[in-house]
């Protein structure tokens, strides 16, 4: 597959891609920071410098032409409110949009553990602006006619990765980066997961194993 991965200098991102390009595919990573290009290419990554935060339409639909699917790591970061619900919401939202129009159909969202529209993160807390934007996201995804999977680990750590996951966990635990940059090559070699919501911990399932029972 020709993959346009959007946050490719995000930790998991650039765990992700030589993963992605051992598998045989072609990657173009898309970055905002030209400081960022080298490391994103030894990767074995294309790097595409723009700003998703001010692409327009026809700009989204040239960013995406030509790909059979998009892998969405991009995140703000936390910060000022503004800036989540444009980059994590409407951005997201912009590039699902373009995907159906140009027929990138394989897209794969990487959310959090937990995410929903009925999150119940209270307006005072500061995650709330990045819990009512990734449920946005993930809901307009839900809705659209794309082969989507939505990925939902739990906090992220630096261990070392086991290649193994805890799948539909009932409450949220760690994951490593490493094992959700196996999840997001396993998922996009197997179509099952296609239409489905996956929120795992590390555990001690084999990822390819787990995610070929929900097909």
């Amino acid at each position: 597959m020709d993959i346009a991965l959007i946050g490719g200098h995000g930790k998991v991102a650039l765990l992700a891609t030589p993963l992605l390009v051992e598998a045989g595919h072609t990657v173009h990573s898309v970055i905002r920071n030209p400081d960022h290009t080298a490391e994103v290419e030894a990767t074995g990554a294309q790097a595409v410098l723009t700003d998703i935060e001010t692409l327009d339409g026809p700009g989204w639909d040239e960013l995406l032409r030509g790909k059979d699917a998009v892998v969405w790591t991009a995140g703000a970061g936390g910060g000022a409110p503004q800036r989540t619900r444009a980059v994590d919401q409407d951005a997201a939202i912009a590039s699902m949009d373009a995907a159906q129009r140009v027929g990138a159909d394989r897209y794969l969202m990487i959310s959090y553990f937990g995410a929903s529209l009925d999150h119940g993160v209270p307006e005072s807390e500061p995650f709330h602006a990045y819990a009512e934007a990734k449920a946005q996201a993930d809901e307009h995804l839900r809705g659209t006619q794309l082969a989507w999977t939505i990925l939902q680990p739990s906090g992220l750590t630096l261990e070392e990765p086991t290649g193994r996951i805890a799948l539909a966990a009932a409450e949220a635990g760690t994951v490593s980066r490493g094992n959700v940059a196996r999840t997001i090559a396993a998922a996009l070699e197997r179509p099952g997961t296609a239409g489905k919501t996956l929120p795992y911990n590390d555990g001690e399932q084999e990822i390819g194993e787990a995610f070929g029972a929900v097909g």
